[in-house]
């Protein structure tokens, strides 16, 4: 068992948690979401500043099995993808 902590920018909790999901989670009380194998719970942080610029963060604390991180991770990871113009 593995506990992977990660900071997210620019995304709102609401995605954040409707991404887990479809990855198979349910949620499990305000800001927890499960599913078999692994667990991950979302934290609103302070928003970020750069100058007058304010941008939301997420903190998220996952708890996952040794042998479901990558896919895990590679999945997760394609759904927060964002590209720039």
């Amino acid at each position: 068992m593995q506990t992977l902590v990660r900071e997210m920018r620019g995304i709102p909790l609401f995605l954040l948690k409707e991404y887990l999901q479809e990855m198979g989670g349910t949620p499990d009380g305000e800001n927890i979401i499960r599913a078999e194998g692994w667990k991950v719970t979302l934290e609103r942080m302070e928003p970020f500043r750069l100058g007058s610029l304010a941008v939301g963060q997420t903190r998220l604390t996952i708890e996952i099995e040794d042998h479901l991180v990558e896919g895990f991770m590679a999945q997760f990871g394609k759904k927060t993808l964002r590209a720039g113009a």
